[in-house]
């Protein structure tokens, strides 16, 4: 491990060309009127003002967490009828369009509204911090990011109360979802409100990346950054890649349903199965899309449990990225039953199987962390440890597929569900969990309950495998996926009932995690500062942290700044000392901007203020589409001019909060966000 750098050696580097004036460099003190000064700078104004107006990353990082966990409670209601429904043969609980409608909201729930979003939200919440800035790139972007996911949220239910909601599946194949077979409202909602979420990811995206590109502390070379920042950043950069096959996709159904384009109508020229590839071509990426950051989250978290550094740094970092690349060229293990050439199925069998070698490279870095460690049994670590071994079963059954006749065999069969929700919900839901234990001492200064978060685990853990692994059986018995009912005679009825009490045990376990939140957000003992004593810098600070995260933006010489800070403090070394000053930043709302691979002091960033342009542009945007549906092209020509009128704002000059006196500085990049 290297020592920490020394801020003397920092400051005494020649100066950047590009920066545009020396920082001060020393030490805030609690309550001194530097950091009194800070903190009226940055605190968003109470009230609904202030909820409204606000880009406090870590304001729409909870947002994100809430708003995603809101809408798991849904698809979990959802799931939960279905399994009603599947319970015993024969039922008639649900007509065969509501089950229709049920599924697809429930698929479009769990994968669009909760897996992405929720880990979003940690990102949100936590990138600045352990990146050592004051704020993501373009504070503006990423409210703007966070309204639009709401409203593409609740435009994606508006038709469900009134029996019109999503019912071709989170697929939405043609030609099924077509004007020939569907001619209500129901899937032009999720067309277009597939796009406007599609605006949120993107934008999202381009924050990240911009973030770590250059607002990282110093001396955080791009080798030293948390696993969490490459799972993010690598979900970041195949979103910008995959979300625009996906959203010209939908807007080319909404095109064939509503104005008679025929680009997937078979008798006009058209070509079905091009829905498939383009679908596809983003479905697949985006499963590791929210997937890599929940390993991110182990892969930072977990060592803090085993007492260690993470086994393997570099090989799991390039593993990360390995695993989104290899994911772009195995899309068509999806369709191996459309009628795919021999050599296209060789290639992308042979694809889908050796995208199994990085995720086994994770695997074996975190059991052998866990092995060579100290465990420290903990609840985060239980549902750590718990990750692993779903990430195992979850990804032998996806191997199982890639095997061309296995999965002509499987294709439709509730294999092929039992090993989405162990990849999906399995792999994304206990990392969540965990983290939210992990880091609700920071998000609320509190500590949750060990002995309630112990029971939950075991309680989710059990459900979990109950409800989902007998899916497995039902599949290799030959039940088909999107049945809303079965024969009594057909030998599922054991499975199906097992599932259903283990669906029932699952979100009772949910249930005991919501009551330990809730419990532990107001009567949670005191956490402290570091109560995990763990190395990355979010820990460094108070919690909750105040508005401006770092009084001063500190100076980072290795992976694991506090372990290395105080294992240099106890050698006597003055340099210890390092993560108590830095760089002081209190001319306005300013970051210190770094280079993009070494993490070197290079430009003071002036960052913007708060604004209701970002939640005025969401909604207004919302609105267009809606209007689209409902072909009020007047009301979508208005807001469209609203919209502009919101951008106007946004962009309006404005000067810096409290700013001393004017000086040269280069603008931030927030014009655009």
């Amino acid at each position: 491990m290297s020592a920490p750098a020394e801020p003397e050696r920092i400051a005494s580097s020649p100066r950047p060309p590009a920066l545009s004036r020396v920082p001060e460099i020393g030490r805030v003190p609690p309550g001194s009127p530097t950091q009194l000064r800070l903190q009226k700078i940055w605190e968003t104004e109470p009230g609904w003002r202030g909820w409204l107006s606000t880009v406090d990353h870590k304001s729409i990082g909870l947002r994100y967490i809430v708003t995603a966990f809101v809408f798991l409670l849904m698809g979990g209601v959802e799931a939960l009828v279905m399994r009603l429904q599947l319970a015993r043969p024969n039922a008639a609980l649900l007509t065969p369009e509501q089950y229709n409608q049920l599924f697809t909201m429930h698929g479009v729930t769990m994968i669009f509204l909760y897996a992405l979003p929720v880990l979003s939200g940690f990102s949100n919440y936590l990138w600045p911090l352990i990146l050592g800035a004051r704020d993501m790139a373009f504070p503006r972007l990423n409210a703007f990011s966070y309204w639009v996911f709401l409203f593409a949220g609740i435009f994606l239910y508006s038709s469900f109360p009134f029996g019109q909601g999503p019912n071709a599946g989170w697929f939405n194949y043609v030609p099924l979802s077509g004007p020939e077979y569907d001619t209500g409202p129901n899937i032009d909602v999720y067309a277009l409100g597939m796009v406007l979420l599609g605006i949120s990811t993107t934008v999202g995206s381009v924050n990240f990346i911009a973030t770590l590109a250059r607002m990282r502390a110093p001396g955080m070379s791009i080798d030293r950054v948390p696993v969490l920042v490459w799972g993010t950043l690598t979900a970041s950069g195949g979103n910008l890649l995959a979300v625009p096959a996906v959203s010209l996709a939908f807007l080319m159904l909404w095109l064939d349903r509503q104005f008679g384009t025929h680009f997937f109508d078979v008798l006009n020229g058209g070509r079905p199965l091009l829905w498939q590839h383009m679908f596809w071509m983003f479905a697949h990426p985006w499963v590791y899309a929210v997937v890599l950051p929940a390993m991110g989250i182990v892969s930072d978290a977990l060592p803090v449990f085993c007492r260690r550094p993470l086994v393997g740094y570099t090989p799991v970092a390039l593993a990360t990225v390995a695993t989104m690349v290899v994911g772009f060229i195995v899309w068509i293990h999806h369709m191996f039953a459309t009628g795919i050439p021999a050599l296209g199925l060789a290639f992308f069998g042979s694809a889908s199987m050796v995208i199994a070698i990085p995720s086994a490279v994770a695997t074996f870095a975190w059991v052998a962390t866990i092995y060579t460690g100290r465990p420290v049994f903990k609840v985060p670590f239980f549902y750590f440890a718990g990750f692993v071994l779903l990430f195992v079963i979850g990804g032998v059954s996806g191997v199982m597929t890639a095997a061309v006749p296995l999965d002509w065999q499987l294709t439709d069969t509730y294999f092929v569900v039992a090993h989405l929700h162990y990849v999906l919900l399995g792999i994304n839901v206990f990392p969540v969990i965990g983290g939210i234990y992990y880091w609700f001492p920071k998000f609320t200064g509190r500590m949750m309950s060990e002995r309630i978060g112990k029971l939950g685990f075991a309680v989710l853990f059990i459900g979990f495998n109950v409800a989902f692994f007998p899916m497995h059986i039902a599949g290799l018995l030959g039940m088909p996926r999107r049945i809303y009912t079965y024969p009594a005679d057909m030998g599922w009825n054991t499975v199906n009932l097992i599932t259903s009490l283990g669906s029932f045990v699952f979100a009772l376990g949910v249930l005991i995690f919501l009551f330990d939140l809730a419990w532990s957000y107001k009567r949670g003992s005191a956490a402290g500062d570091n109560p995990w004593d763990a190395p990355t810098l979010e820990w460094s600070i108070p919690s909750p942290p105040p508005p401006y995260n770092f009084a001063t933006v500190p100076f980072v010489g290795s992976r694991h700044p506090l372990w290395e800070n105080r294992l240099v403090s106890e050698r006597g070394d003055k340099a210890g000392s390092v993560l108590d000053q830095g760089y002081i930043l209190d001319h306005g709302r300013e970051a210190l901007g770094t280079t993009a691979l070494d993490g070197e002091p290079h430009i003071i960033l002036k960052m913007p203020g708060d604004s209701y342009a970002p939640f005025l542009l969401g909604g207004f945007s919302s609105l267009v589409f809606a209007g689209m549906v409902v072909h009020a092209w007047w009301f979508t020509g208005a807001m469209l001019g609203a919209s502009a009128i919101s951008v106007i704002a946004w962009l309006w000059p404005e000067r810096g909060l409290l700013q001393r006196e004017p000086y040269p500085v280069h603008e931030a990049g927030d014009g655009i966000g």
